[in-house]
Formats: C-alpha cells, sequence, structure tokens
C-alpha cells in the first residue's frame, strides 16, 4: 500500500514519467486527472497528501475542503492561480520553481526585442507574399546605444540585462523591491516607473501577476511612452491593461509589441491584436526548451516529495508556514 497519495490535477505534457520517478521513490501513489474547475480538483483530491497544478485553481474553497493536502506545488514561476493566503492560513506549503528557465524566458525576450528592432516577421511575411522590398521596415533605430527598460529585475530580467548588455544597450529598471546597490552590480540604473516609460526605446515586462501588479502598464504609462518604443511580454498577460495597449498601438502612441502571453488564452478570435502588423504574437512558449520541461518537472515533484517525508522544500513560497 502507498505511503502517500499525489494528485496531478492537471498537466499539458506527453508524459509523466519524471514526476512519477521522484514521487514514486518516497513511496507515493500519483493520480492524474485534468481539472478544469475548482469543483473538480476537489472530486479528484480527495484524501491525497499533496497537489501538482499546472492552470486548474487551487482555491480558498479546494484549500480549505481538502484538509489532508499538505502542499500545493505548480509547474512554473508563478502561483498566481493558488491561494497562497488561504494556504498560509490553514498551513499548507505552497512551492513553485523559480529557477528552471532563466535562460529560455531571457532569451526569449531578447528575441522578441530584436524581431521588433528589425522588423523580422514582417519582412518575412512581405517576401512570403512576393514583395522583395527592403524600404517596408523603415525606420530602424541601431541598438547599440539604445535604452532598455525592465519592469521587475527577477532572475529572469536580470539574466535578459546580462545579455543585452553585451548589445550595447543602455538598462534601467522599475522595481521597487531591489536594491540599488544589487542594480549596481549588474551595470543597471533604477529609475520610478514614469521615468522608465519616458526613456525607454525597449519595455520588457518581467513583475509576476498579483493584485499590485495586474494592470500595471495601462493609458497613463503608455502615454508616458515614446511613439518609437516597443513593449514585450514575457510574464503574465494581465500585468497589461490589454484594451489600453491596443488603444495605444491603434492611436500609435508606441511601435509595436511582442507577446508571450495574454489576457486570455488561447487568443480569442476576435481579438484587434490579431490583425496588427506591428505585434508579434507567441503562444506563451518562452519558457519552453527540452531540458527546461524536463527540469521544472523533477523539481515540482521533489517539492512535493521533500515535504511529504518532512523536509522543507528548495522552492517554498509562502514561509510564514515554517516560521509560524
Amino acid at each position: 500500500m502507498s505511503k502517500f497519495k499525489v494528485l496531478i490535477s492537471d498537466f499539458s505534457y506527453e508524459t509523466l514519467i519524471p514526476e512519477k520517478e521522484v514521487l514514486e521513490s518516497i513511496g507515493a501513489e500519483v493520480i492524474e486527472a485534468q481539472c478544469k474547475t475548482e469543483d473538480e480538483v476537489i472530486r479528484a483530491g480527495k484524501n491525497v497528501d499533496g497537489i501538482i497544478s499546472q492552470y486548474a485553481p487551487i482555491t480558498r474553497k479546494v484549500i480549505e475542503t481538502l484538509d489532508r493536502c499538505k502542499v500545493y506545488a505548480r509547474y512554473g514561476v508563478g502561483f498566481d492561480t493558488i491561494d497562497v493566503k488561504t494556504a498560509t492560513k490553514n498551513g499548507k506549503m505552497v512551492c513553485n520553481v523559480t529557477d528552471y528557465c532563466l535562460d529560455e524566458v531571457s532569451n526569449h525576450a531578447f528575441a522578441l526585442m530584436m524581431a521588433c528592432a528589425r522588423k523580422i516577421v514582417q519582412l518575412n511575411e512581405s517576401v512570403k507574399q512576393g514583395t522583395w522590398d527592403s524600404k517596408i521596415m523603415k525606420p530602424v533605430y541601431r541598438l547599440n546605444g539604445q535604452t532598455l527598460g525592465v519592469i521587475g529585475l527577477g532572475n529572469i530580467p536580470q539574466a535578459l540585462a546580462k545579455k543585452a548588455k553585451a548589445f550595447g544597450l543602455h538598462i534601467i529598471s522599475y522595481d521597487p523591491f531591489v536594491s540599488h546597490e544589487l542594480a549596481a552590480s549588474l551595470g543597471v540604473k533604477m529609475v520610478d516607473l514614469q521615468t522608465l516609460c519616458e526613456q525607454s526605446d525597449y519595455i520588457s515586462v518581467h513583475p509576476p501577476l498579483n493584485a499590485q501588479t495586474k494592470g500595471l502598464l495601462s493609458d497613463e504609462q503608455f502615454s508616458w511612452m515614446k511613439d518609437s518604443a516597443f513593449v514585450i511580454n514575457t510574464s503574465r498577460g494581465p500585468v497589461i491593461d490589454e484594451g489600453a495597449l491596443i488603444r495605444a498601438l491603434q492611436n500609435g502612441e508606441i511601435a509595436g509589441a511582442g507577446l508571450d502571453v495574454l489576457v486570455t488564452e488561447p487568443i480569442e478570435p476576435d481579438n484587434p491584436l490579431l490583425h496588427m502588423n506591428n505585434v508579434i504574437l507567441n503562444p506563451h512558449s518562452a519558457y519552453y526548451s527540452i531540458e527546461s520541461e524536463l527540469e521544472l518537472k523533477r523539481k515540482t515533484a521533489q517539492n512535493v516529495a521533500d515535504v511529504l517525508t518532512g523536509k522543507i522544500p528548495t522552492y517554498l513560497v509562502n514561509r510564514d508556514v515554517v516560521n509560524s
């Protein structure tokens, strides 16, 4: 008989072998499901000791109903699908994986920025439609000496800043939780949000999604930006007020955008962004590589295994549970 039961509430992966290898090594039975609602999670999670989730909502109702569950681990860096406050109040650990795709997301953000800067997508589409004319890319400005503003200066934007410095970009950042000393060690100047919007030629968005960051870039912020600026988002869609972004693009307040994330995913077919040739859209794919996916799966499962065997997991979100 298994010592523990662990529910994988939902997943988009072809295999769960890495997770099962980790969890079965501690005597855990793995239960697979594809839950989309809190009630489905509750039904599938009856009498489990831990839950791994991808997109399924881990709400207050879920946490308060599933008394036996000790740990909620999410596939990914973000944990906005989990009610951390309720989990902490009920003594449940919440885990993520903060370092599994630093290289992938920082590379993807830079790739989107470069594609916007050099009009790569527009040129490609033009050639394939039978037009051989480099003049359609105008205006394009030399990258060296321009300013990249990064909103948030956690692990991923730090990696991005190091890469961008090699291309001669001046880096500024807005992050009220990062010290000027740390920023200076990376060659980054800390500024307020308005200054970042006003001075940046490219703005790369990286904060976690929470009540403070939802809609962080809205009409006022777009009005501060240069009409030649590009906005890149590899964080979470709702960090940007999508309606405001669309208005800014339609009114020429900014030059374009590179978006790996959107408010509604998959994108709705009537979204105006689909018909803008100065917008690059990707399907929330910045995190992916063969190596990063394997690392994520193993580390997520290890978070659960650690908790169930009485250890403090490496990637614990709510450390107040340990300190209380």
